[in-house]
């Protein structure tokens, strides 16, 4: 069946409708917080915080295997988040001694690597405990696979994740305007927004706690994968164009619809997954960026 057949039929327009209101979305705001992930050199954040949310999920089936009334999608999502903040807020504490903190404190790429191994481990276990809580109590459990946490199914959005993509891009942009300031002077030059006495643990903490929201989102609707590649593929193909603050900003987003569109384009005439194939148009736009900017 070809793509025109497939999107004449009523359900299946719907579906790709959905998938491209709730992307572009989270796009957006993941493209927005992209560019500063890509200032600060904090893609690896992004991949540590992403990537906590497979013990959030082991939390969240644990959860539902002692108390099967919990077992709903806004209490999973509500664990999610807490799990995914305290990883956040764990690292931005661990790591001060850039901002000024204890002289004890971890290198980034240290603390970083504890909190991934760590909440992938923990999730492992929390799925493996919760299964046999579940068989012992004779509940079924309906937990997510790992390859579902991975690679996701923006496909298989609803209305509801439609109206918690904009929710989120709303609250992004709020408080992105609301520290805007003190959040690009930072991000611009961390050393003298120090001495002029921007509270930058605090302000590197706000931003960690954007991020946890952007990728507990984009993993809930599109995966853990795609959600990593949207923090950092968009803001580094646009800064590769130009270093000017508003461009870059507008640039970044336009990259990240471009790669959401181009890949479920893409999906829909070769049949490949959605997400992979949104990270592949990604990857060839930051190429492509990369040979322009030359």
């Amino acid at each position: 069946m070809g793509a025109f057949e497939v999107l004449a039929q009523p359900e299946m327009a719907w579906m790709y409708a959905r998938a491209l209101i709730a992307g572009a979305c989270i796009v957006a705001a993941c493209a927005l917080l992209s560019v500063l992930v890509v200032l600060k050199r904090l893609a690896f954040v992004g991949q540590g915080i992403s990537h906590a949310a497979f013990g959030g999920v082991g939390l969240a089936m644990l959860i539902g295997a002692l108390a099967p009334a919990l077992r709903i999608s806004g209490v999973e999502f509500a664990v999610l988040l807490l799990f995914c903040v305290a990883t956040a807020l764990g690292i931005a504490r661990a790591t001060r001694s850039g901002d000024g903190g204890e002289g004890n404190s971890m290198h980034e790429d240290t603390a970083i690597g504890v909190f991934l191994v760590g909440s992938m481990a923990a999730g492992a276990l929390l799925v493996q405990l919760s299964r046999s809580i579940a068989e012992s109590r004779g509940v079924a459990l309906a937990g997510r696979s790992w390859e579902s946490i991975l690679f996701g199914s923006i496909l298989a959005t609803g209305w509801l994740e439609v109206a918690l993509g904009g929710a989120v891009l709303a609250v992004i942009v709020g408080v992105l305007t609301l520290v805007r300031r003190p959040l690009l002077f930072w991000a611009m030059d961390e050393g003298s927004a120090q001495a002029f006495g921007v509270p930058t643990p605090h302000v590197r903490a706000v931003l960690m706690v954007l991020l946890a929201l952007v990728v507990v989102t984009a993993t809930k609707l599109a995966g853990v994968v795609l959600a990593t590649a949207l923090l950092v593929l968009p803001g580094a193909a646009a800064l590769r164009l130009t270093r000017r603050l508003a461009p870059v900003l507008v640039t970044s987003i336009l990259i990240g619809l471009i790669g959401l569109v181009g890949g479920l384009a893409l999906s829909l005439v070769t049949n490949w997954q959605p997400g992979p194939s949104v990270v592949l148009v990604l990857t060839a736009l930051l190429g492509g960026a990369s040979l322009w900017g030359r």
